[in-house]
């Protein structure tokens, strides 16, 4: 039973409430400019359900299929001209790298150099993630081919 709850905490967050690093977010925001985030914390809207702005900064919730479901989205907004940085899990095995991130060319990859400690909103956590992360790159006027 151990072994199950370690497993299940690998592949996804019981707690969906941790922001994105402090430095991170500015450092993208820094160069990509954004005007968006579909995925803030306590949404008044559902962003895989609305228009996303020109640039748009996407830190999805952890559960698998809903952040199967923004990655999906980010191509469709990057196909419209826009610009989309995702910070998800390294998990190369899984359906959202290997149908979207690995498919196309013009996708850039930034790992993160170390695990990440999130923010829950009051303090950094004193955990690290138990998961690598990366930041995808989509940016508008690059050809998806």
């Amino acid at each position: 039973m151990e072994t199950t709850k370690r497993h299940k905490a690998m592949l996804t967050s019981l707690n969906q409430d941790w922001r994105t690093p402090k430095d991170i977010y500015e450092n993208l925001n820094k160069e990509f400019n954004f005007d968006f985030d579909p995925c803030p914390n306590n949404p008044k809207f559902d962003g895989l359900k609305v228009e996303w702005g020109k640039s748009s900064f996407v830190n999805p919730p952890y559960k698998t299929k809903i952040q199967d479901g923004f990655v999906k989205k980010a191509f469709e907004e990057w196909k419209k001209g826009k610009t989309v940085v995702l910070l998800i899990p390294v998990r190369t095995a899984s359906r959202r790298w290997q149908n979207y991130i690995f498919k196309y060319e013009g996708v850039e990859i930034r790992f993160l150099p170390k695990r990440m400690r999130f923010n829950n909103g009051k303090e950094i956590s004193k955990n690290v993630a138990t998961f690598d992360s990366a930041v995808i790159v989509l940016r508008a006027g690059k050809k998806l081919t």
